[in-house]
């Protein structure tokens, strides 16, 4: 039987490498296109990132993708997020 505290780990490790691709998304758009945004305001599921931002930034945003992407993946290899929206 698992116990608790094993559970727990996996877990752990699952949230610290969310952290780490939300903070190396952020520096990649803050970098490449000028924009500030929050953590609260980026969500990852797969490997597609979805961006709760007001659309000006989200267009100024997709017109970069392919440089912010590039950034990412320098930055994480491959476990980076292949798609934002």
């Amino acid at each position: 039987m698992i116990e608790i505290k094993d559970l727990l780990a996996r877990f752990n490790s699952l949230l610290i490498s969310e952290e780490i691709k939300i903070s190396s998304l952020i520096k990649a758009v803050k970098e490449v296109a000028k924009i500030d945004i929050n953590k609260d305001e980026v969500k990852i599921k797969g490997s597609t990132v979805f961006l709760s931002i007001k659309p000006i930034y989200k267009n100024e945003i997709f017109l970069k993708k392919d440089k912010i992407l590039n950034k990412i993946t320098e930055s994480l290899g491959s476990k980076a997020p292949k798609e934002i929206l």
